[in-house]
């Protein structure tokens, strides 16, 4: 219980995954920002694991951001022959000698992944040790780290959610969730945008880097779902050969995914002098995104019951109210073709309220959100400068 109630306070402190995503690329050259790295020790907390390398020690402090030598080792550490990181770990913590011990013994194993800020979020951090420090290491983790993103990527322009692919049904699809395509793509961004922190790529790589960003946006354009005559917006994954949307866990079906598709647009406004595919994809999708809001819609959390299922504990429930003072919402999926919003119980059942979702997937998941509304809030200066003959929207 006491690890459920570090993860609780560490969430609500640093935000939603959404903005974690959003703020991966390390802004400050004196400290390591924890929060790209929020949700690897936020699973590490929750509970032990006997899959895992190692457990979280009772009372086991952490290092300070600024101590930079001291959070580079250990992601050195962490590692994998690879050149890749496992997720859901502390990557801050203060290691007992026996722990980095077991760490050290398994730097072959292979699971290596972009899910959950891994990865990615490493080579940011890395870079910016090695700037400060001067020390090698620092730089050659990072290049290895580099590499090992730039060789998972798929021809097409897509990343896995796993590098080598694990055995499970999912993790060779192209994945869009939770933030793991554009954190990659913002780093890459960073690294041609020649931030102080990447002065140490030589020429070779930084070729490799933008012929790895020119695909990725060739991806997100091809992408863009459109099954009704007009493109929408993204699906959290995509099978990785047809391009076509793919469902990932079991309670998050192939549909339209607002969530994750505003993250995207996000990242696509923030490119300067967009070309015409990455400006029409951005009109588009605000347009879905306006077209799809929800009005007189809000959802509460309610004291619920303890229940305990083989997932988590839930001691609240979401209900859905009408309010006719509500702002708009929006479901995180809509359904492929009729639009309609969309829920889905672990047994993969599709129901349309989420009344009818089980409560532990209830109260465990974010089923709405209001992601989009970031997208629309920019959008009209984003259209001054970069599409001034094309306004999608009408000021209301």
């Amino acid at each position: 219980m006491k690890y459920l109630i570090v993860i609780i306070a560490l969430f609500s402190l640093l935000g939603s995954r959404q903005a974690i995503a959003q703020n991966n690329v390390q802004k400050s050259l004196d400290r390591i920002d924890p929060r790209p790295f929020a949700d690897n020790s936020g699973h590490w907390y929750m509970g032990k694991d006997d899959k895992r390398m190692i457990n979280p020690m009772p009372g086991k402090p952490q290092y300070q951001p600024n101590q930079l030598a001291e959070i580079g080792d250990n992601m050195i550490l962490f590692q994998k022959d690879n050149g890749g990181w496992p997720k859901n770990y502390d990557f801050f913590a203060m290691l007992t000698d026996a722990q980095k011990d077991s760490v050290t013994s398994r730097h072959q194993e292979t699971n290596t992944t972009f899910d959950n800020g891994t990865s990615y979020t490493h080579i940011a951090a890395l870079s910016v040790i090695y700037k400060v420090t001067h020390s090698g290491k620092y730089r050659d983790a990072a290049i290895k780290g580099l590499h090992f993103l730039l060789n998972a990527q798929y021809a097409n322009g897509g990343w896995p959610q796993y590098y080598p692919i694990e055995k499970n049904n999912y993790s060779k699809e192209i994945t869009f969730n939770d933030g793991a395509f554009e954190g990659i793509m913002e780093l890459l961004r960073d690294m041609l945008n020649g931030l102080p922190q990447y002065d140490y790529l030589e020429a070779s790589d930084r070729q490799k880097v933008e012929q790895a960003f020119t695909k990725g946006i060739d991806c997100i354009v091809k992408t863009q779902i459109n099954d009704a005559g007009v493109p929408t917006a993204w699906c959290q994954q995509y099978d990785e050969h047809t391009l076509q949307p793919a469902w990932a866990r079991k309670f998050e079906p192939a549909s339209i995914c607002n969530s994750e598709s505003a993250d995207l647009v996000l990242f696509l406004m923030s490119i300067d002098h967009p070309d015409q595919r990455v400006v029409d994809a951005i009109q588009y999708a605000v347009k879905w995104f306006q077209d799809s809001k929800i009005y007189n819609t809000r959802v509460d959390v309610v004291p619920a019951p303890r229940m305990e299922t083989p997932f988590r504990v839930s001691t609240t429930d979401r209900v859905v109210v009408r309010d006719t003072t509500a702002a708009p919402i929006w479901t995180r999926y809509y359904e492929l073709k009729t639009h309609k919003p969309l829920f889905c119980n672990r047994d993969s059942k599709v129901v349309y309220s989420l009344a009818e979702v089980d409560r532990e997937r209830r109260d465990g998941y974010a089923w709405y959100t209001y992601a989009p509304q970031k997208v629309l809030s920019k959008y009209h200066d984003w259209q001054k400068k970069w599409s001034p003959g094309k306004d999608v929207l009408v000021r209301q």
